[in-house]
């Protein structure tokens, strides 16, 4: 950076002294071209002082503001760095976060998959639960009317067998009433008697 500066310096030192140095070949050849020799020689003298006056004043100038030029100018190039370094480090966070938010998305869209199979399949599971329950209430309520239904009919039965039995027994008597006469009445009543006594 030094180097490069002290060229740069060399190089305006090197133009400043070429551009004095036509300045007066350009007052001799005006001062030669005039004709009058006394006149051209205070021309000419004020011009040379003239243009070693500029030369002094550039080189003092050049020599005073060179090194807080040099240093204003190295601070500026660091800072232009160091904004280029937090700029390139900027760049670099911005660019892994990116990276990272479209993996996160990416892993974000995987787990939203993953939930709706499982919601699809939890949903399914208790479908299949509800129905199994809802089989198996169905086959007990069956179940319990088929065994309510045969007590009922069992009652039923029985109570058709009693009525029947009891109809019999009441068709019986009264056949017996209209059959028997008396002297049927009275010979069962002495065989009746005799198998009492037959039996003290």
């Amino acid at each position: 950076m030094k180097g490069r500066f002290k060229n740069k310096l060399g190089g305006i030192a090197t133009t400043a002294a070429s551009v004095g140095l036509i300045f007066a070949l350009a007052g001799v050849a005006f001062a030669s071209s005039d004709g009058h020799a006394a006149d051209s020689g205070v021309l000419l003298k004020d011009f040379l002082y003239r243009c070693l006056n500029f030369a002094i004043v550039f080189g003092a100038l050049a020599y005073v503001l060179a090194k807080p030029l040099r240093k204003g100018l190295g601070d500026r190039r660091a800072q232009l760095i160091e904004t280029l370094e937090q700029a390139n480090k900027a760049r670099a966070s911005a660019e892994a976060k990116v990276a990272e938010y479209e993996h996160k998305l990416a892993d974000s869209d995987r787990e939203i998959a993953e939930l709706l199979t499982q919601a699809k399949e939890a949903n399914n599971r208790e479908r299949i639960g509800a129905l199994a329950e809802a089989q198996a209430l169905a086959d007990t309520v069956r179940k319990e009317a088929r065994q309510c239904a045969d007590r009922e009919i069992e009652r039923a039965r029985r109570e058709l067998r009693a009525e029947t039995a009891k109809m019999a027994i009441s068709m019986a008597e009264e056949r017996l009433r209209q059959e028997i006469t008396n002297e049927d009445h009275a010979r069962l009543v002495t065989e009746n008697l005799q198998q009492m006594e037959n039996q003290s």
